[in-house]
């Protein structure tokens, strides 16, 4: 993980500016029901993280070329609640690419099911590192300079 090079994705935007979410992968949509919430409607953070973790780890097996596991969590933000009932989309980019670990930068949007409005409710950073079936460190597959499907 010494390496520091960069995806093409994370160069074609400044570090603190992430591409517009119509070229960013969609990594997950889904709905908290009252399971994944407090008595008063507000969805643990913990559930969240488990999402953004699911969703990072998708971009990251289409970098690696299979399996990855989680290796560190760099940064994790909670920028508004989240409710039962909002409707969740999961945006992963790469931001750096190493000789066998890949960070994924997954943003979270909700659209209220109250108001139909869309808020950022949720930023972090998250490090994959590749494996093999020894589920031991590998390196990463070169890259063919082809954007990953956004779709």
């Amino acid at each position: 993980m010494n390496d520091t090079s960069t995806s093409a994705s994370a160069q074609s935007a400044p570090a603190d500016q992430p591409r517009p979410a119509e070229q960013r992968f969609l990594a997950l949509r889904v709905m908290p029901m009252p399971a994944d919430a407090n008595v008063h409607g507000d969805v643990f953070g913990g559930w969240i993280m488990a999402q953004v973790d699911i969703a990072g780890a998708q971009l990251a097996a289409r970098r690696a070329g299979g399996r990855v596991a989680t290796i560190a969590v760099n940064s994790f933000v909670f920028k508004q609640p989240v409710f039962v009932g909002d409707l969740l989309s999961f945006y992963a980019d790469i931001v750096r690419v190493g000789r066998t670990s890949v960070t994924i930068l997954v943003e979270v949007f909700a659209k209220r099911m109250h108001d139909a409005q869309t808020v950022k409710v949720t930023e972090a950073t998250l490090t994959y590192v590749a494996t093999g079936a020894d589920r031991k460190p590998r390196e990463l597959p070169p890259h063919d300079g082809t954007a990953f499907d956004v779709g």
